[in-house]
């Protein structure tokens, strides 16, 4: 049984018994809600996912592309791989680097 997390996303079809899943296991979720896509899958159950943006330079009252990436935990049950489109959701610190995880697989 799947638990509500809060936000507007649909819920994985797998159980887990990940513990830091936050739909199977206690891992709360709060604050921002990004939405990226994956670049990279070689971390066990983690990604690094790229999110596009756009920086205003008031200079010349332009915009220019940037990009950031933030890694992320990916639980079994959702299993998000290279190209996905993801939705990402903050959570407490995992580890050094890992403060999001993957809450829903937008598309391939």
């Amino acid at each position: 049984m799947a638990r509500n997390i809060g936000l507007n996303v649909s819920v994985p079809e797998k159980e887990c018994d990940d513990v830091n899943c936050p739909f199977h296991g206690i891992l709360p979720v709060r604050g921002q809600v990004i939405t990226g896509k994956v670049v990279s899958d070689k971390m066990q159950e983690s990604v690094v996912v790229a999110r596009d943006y756009l920086h205003y330079v008031k200079k010349y009252r332009r915009y220019e592309k940037r990009s950031s990436k933030l890694h992320a935990h990916n639980p079994p049950c959702i299993g998000a791989k290279v190209g996905d489109s993801v939705r990402i959701a903050e959570c407490r610190p995992l580890s050094k680097t890992k403060t999001f995880v993957v809450v829903e697989v937008i598309g391939k």
